[in-house]
């Protein structure tokens, strides 16, 4: 099978760049046609990799692009579930290379969703190719690769609900995660979960004169910074009433476990650039970005931001907040809570809007399932070393809902790296990180289907 991989290496890189011109941007109507030729070539990739069925299915937004091939009812079943949406590659002029023309430089390929999560995704089909071109398929395998991901992932629940016997299977995986470096294999144990808003703060009912009315009437942004400043106090701990109540504290063990997975703080500052890390405190940096719930500012504007100056006043400011949430809060009750404070530490010279977006669930995987312990099998066959399992930061909604609704576990096993820049100007994906992958997934089907028996 390793044979195959390596002599069809140049074909896999080259589709996957095939794959990363088509700027599928889920966020931009304007994408919408790029969305749905990236949703056709992964439909078409799959048919041509050996899959009995594989179709697009029509949702309110984005299709859903499924396949499957089954090779016997008797055998276990894998759902493999990616995204082919990609976050906007705004701004533009801060990329080396065009976003939505990859290159390929250090063995890295640079392009918009080279890693988050087309490439990531793409490992999955030429993985699969290689089972059905080798004869070494193990296990069933159907594939539900959705186009909505980085918008909150708005219609996939509808379709999961409506397709529960479609998507039958034993265990899910996932690889739009991370490991801990190229020598330091990890399988993923917990993600956060997330609630998202937009806030928009009014003042006057026009922009005004920042001469003739400065100092007399509340300027949006001003009362806006202030606002957002006092989420937070000295301590860097959230001050959002009830914020905390549910929140799963970790043991000393627990903690004591973490701490053993390899992390430079040196490292981690020079990467970035920065002088010094910033946080909660009584935390350290692992934790502060996995298992500690967060509140960010993601986007803020107002006012005039042209060239040169302009004095005024602005009639609005807005901003875009989000929350990662951690066991066992939930975005419902994080959601009631920001607004019902936001609102009410508003001055009354403005008035104020919360506009709820997206939300989802923080969840944690057992260690003890056969699926983990099949994809903690396969990465030492490839990497020669047991994976460390870890905590992400990041948020991946549907996992939750695929337990409640599926009632299957989910195994996330990625290939990414911290150090990918994902969602960030000049994102890359490791041809090394692309080929392990397509070579350590067909191992975890192996595994799993022996623990199976």
């Amino acid at each position: 099978m390793k044979d195959y991989i390596n002599q069809n290496k140049d074909r896999f890189i080259n589709e996957l760049l095939d794959l990363l011109r088509i700027p599928s941007v889920s966020a931009d109507p304007a994408f919408k046609g790029d969305v749905l030729k990236a949703a056709e070539f992964l439909k078409q990739k799959l048919q041509e990799a050996g899959a009995d069925k594989a179709q697009l299915f029509e949702t309110a937004g984005n299709p859903i692009v499924y396949a499957e091939k089954i090779i016997d009812p008797s055998l276990p079943t894998v759902l493999v579930y990616g995204h082919y949406d990609v976050q906007p590659a705004d701004p533009y002029e801060l990329w080396d290379s065009p976003p939505f023309e990859p290159v390929i430089k250090d063995e890295k390929i640079y392009a918009r969703g080279a890693c988050d999560d087309k490439g990531q995704t793409y490992m999955h089909v030429k993985a699969f190719e290689t089972m059905m071109q080798q004869n070494q398929m193990p296990c069933n395998v159907k594939f539900m690769i959705e186009g909505e991901e980085e918008v909150g992932s708005v219609n996939l629940a509808t379709f999961v609900k409506a397709n529960t016997e479609l998507l039958q299977s034993d265990v899910i995986v996932i690889s739009d995660t991370g490991m801990l470096a190229n020598d330091v294999p990890s399988v993923t144990t917990g993600l956060r979960g997330l609630s998202y808003h937009e806030v928009e703060v009014t003042g006057p009912n026009r922009d005004l004169h920042s001469g003739l009315y400065g100092g007399a009437v509340a300027n949006p942004i001003n009362v806006l910074c202030k606002m957002i400043a006092s989420l937070h106090d000295e301590n860097n701990h959230i001050t959002i009433p009830g914020f905390y109540d549910n929140v799963d504290e970790l043991s000393k063990e627990e903690r004591a476990e973490m701490a053993r997975a390899p992390f430079s703080l040196d490292d981690y500052k020079k990467a970035l650039d920065l002088s010094d890390i910033h946080g909660e405190a009584g935390y350290s940096t692992m934790e502060r970005n996995s298992i500690r719930p967060t509140l960010d500012v993601n986007g803020i504007w107002g006012g005039y931001t042209g060239e040169g100056a302009k004095t005024v006043i602005p009639s609005k400011a807005f901003a875009k907040i989000s929350m990662r949430l951690v066991p066992h809060q939930t975005s419902e009750e994080i959601t009631e809570l920001f607004q019902k404070h936001f609102e009410s530490i508003a001055p009354p010279s403005v008035k104020v809007v919360v506009k709820p977006h997206h939300g989802g669930e923080p969840v944690v995987t057992p260690t003890n399932s056969a699926g983990y312990q099949a994809a903690a099998k396969a990465m030492e066959d490839t990497f020669g070393k047991k994976p460390v399992p870890v905590r992400s930061g990041g948020s991946i909604p549907i996992v939750a809902m695929f337990k409640s609704v599926l009632g299957v576990d989910t195994v996330l096993m990625g290939f990414g790296l911290d150090s990918d820049a994902i969602h960030s100007p000049n994102e890359h994906f490791g041809i090394f990180n692309f080929m392990k992958g397509i070579e350590t997934i067909p191992l975890f089907y192996k595994h799993f289907a022996e623990l199976q028996k």
